[in-house]
């Protein structure tokens, strides 16, 4: 740290921590002189919204609206306007995707892979239109950043390393936008490779950046579902979005555009 760095003024910094939807979800602010009122009333909102999810999302919850589709108890066109937001949303990247992203495979029903990016980014939208414009949420490892951590600052977002959990693999630099990383660390064999049903075992990890979080969330899946191809078919075939990958021989690979966003090691 130079001393032009060292000079700098800080943000001041508001971190709320929930724990939600199976994960941990942190949302750090950093607006200069925030209305302390105004901001812990929308930080409450945020964390309603969060549970509000979880409740209708969830596929542990018997009586969520997830469930209960899969069931067959609630047809989707009775289920509340974000379950069949979120249901359409993951019918496009399904599309998108050419099947590799699957929210309904082998009978059940789980959009958990789009949820989570699709919460952030409403999250986001709560705290955008209470006018706070500097903020970081994480939920559990899927991050929407917006504006500068500090003056001259932009948010450094860590990819964890998919081996060593107290690691990260690389860090990006970024002012606005999502990063969402898939991998099965946490879940075990939750993803499939459609093609043959088997889980994917040529890669680690995928991680997907780009201007939503939502898209950057079921691709870094679909992509992950994808292998070897992951990298290429986020070059290639989502515009706007880079990704970064560690191969199952601990090798790191990446889309051109992410070279702006890497901080050197």
């Amino acid at each position: 740290m130079d001393d032009a760095e060292r000079l700098r003024p800080r943000a001041p910094r508001v971190l709320r921590v929930e724990h939600v939807m199976g994960t941990v979800v942190g949302v750090d602010m950093r607006d200069p002189d925030p209305d302390r009122a105004v901001l812990d009333a929308t930080l409450d909102a945020v964390v309603a919204w969060f549970h509000e999810v979880d409740a209708r999302f969830s596929t542990y919850r018997e009586d969520s609206e997830v469930c209960r589709i899969a069931r067959g108890e609630l047809a989707v066109d009775g289920a509340h306007a974000d379950v069949r937001e979120v249901l359409a949303l993951c019918d496009e990247v399904h599309r998108l995707s050419g099947g590799f992203f699957d929210a309904r495979r082998g009978g059940g029903l789980d959009p958990s892979a789009l949820v989570k990016g699709w919460s952030v980014e409403r999250a986001a939208l709560i705290l955008q239109l209470a006018g706070f414009g500097r903020f970081c949420v994480n939920a559990g490892g899927d991050v929407l950043v917006r504006g500068e951590a500090a003056p001259g600052e932009a948010w450094r977002v860590g990819i964890r390393h998919p081996e060593q959990a107290d690691q990260v693999a690389a860090v990006l630099a970024l002012r606005r936008g999502g990063v969402a990383t898939s991998g099965l660390y946490e879940r075990g064999g939750h993803i499939v490779d459609p093609r043959s049903g088997a889980v994917p075992s040529r890669l680690l990890s995928m991680t997907v950046v780009g201007p939503s979080l939502t898209y950057a969330d079921a691709y870094s899946t679909a992509a992950f579902a994808m292998g070897a191809d992951g990298v290429r078919w986020v070059a290639a075939s989502a515009p706007g979005y880079d990704a970064y990958a560690i191969t199952d021989e601990r090798r790191a690979v990446w889309t051109p555009g992410l070279d702006a966003l890497l901080v050197p090691a």
